[in-house]
């Protein structure tokens, strides 16, 4: 069993915000591959389903952002799970929009759902960075953040990362992060 969580906020009116990125993909990964109906467990949202051998449980948060590793530390103990088994889907500043990089470990780089992770369950777990950019300055960061996505974006490259996230999921859950990039890039253009 493997863990996929969404990081995000939880009601409608943060539905479209770039801080529930997170959310979308997990939102993405179980519609491509037909998993089964989202149910309220672990104080979030929790759908089963597979991607090729690996069974895995997607999962929202629904602590607020600042909680998150409260929820993901109850799936953990439920399912006897490590950090290892976990891996997180989030929105990076850092990084241009529509570009993803993966890491292990490491701090939580100002992201309050990340910190809340770390504290609750340790820092080595992965992470999946979905980076929606930087508003080019520190005191536009949270308008930025907690801000809608344009329609632009959300006709475009949005649509783009998510779909491609959830189609190569797979090489993800393989441990192949490297390929897992790679053909993100491809399927966005990058490359």
């Amino acid at each position: 069993m493997q863990l996929l969580v969404g990081l995000g906020n939880p009601g409608a009116q943060y539905a479209l915000h770039r801080h529930n990125i997170g959310f979308m993909a997990a939102d993405a990964i179980a519609e491509v591959h037909h998993f089964d109906p989202w149910r309220v467990k672990f104080q979030g949202l929790a759908a089963e389903g597979r991607v090729g051998d690996s069974k895995l449980l997607l999962l929202k948060p629904t602590t607020w952002m600042n909680e998150s590793g409260r929820a993901v530390g109850e799936a953990m103990r439920f399912y006897k799970l490590t950090p290892a088994d976990v891996t997180v889907f989030y929105d990076e500043l850092d990084l241009a929009p529509g570009k993803v990089r993966m890491k292990t470990g490491g701090g939580a780089a100002g992201h309050n759902g990340i910190r809340s992770m770390a504290a609750h369950i340790g820092e080595d777990f992965r992470r999946v960075r979905l980076g929606i950019g930087h508003p080019g300055h520190k005191d536009r960061v949270t308008g930025h953040v907690l801000g809608n996505f344009s329609r632009t974006e959300l006709d475009g490259w949005v649509p783009d990362l998510l779909g491609a996230v959830a189609a190569e999921v797979d090489w993800l859950l393989k441990g192949d992060d490297a390929r897992f990039m790679n053909d993100i890039a491809l399927r966005m253009g990058e490359l």
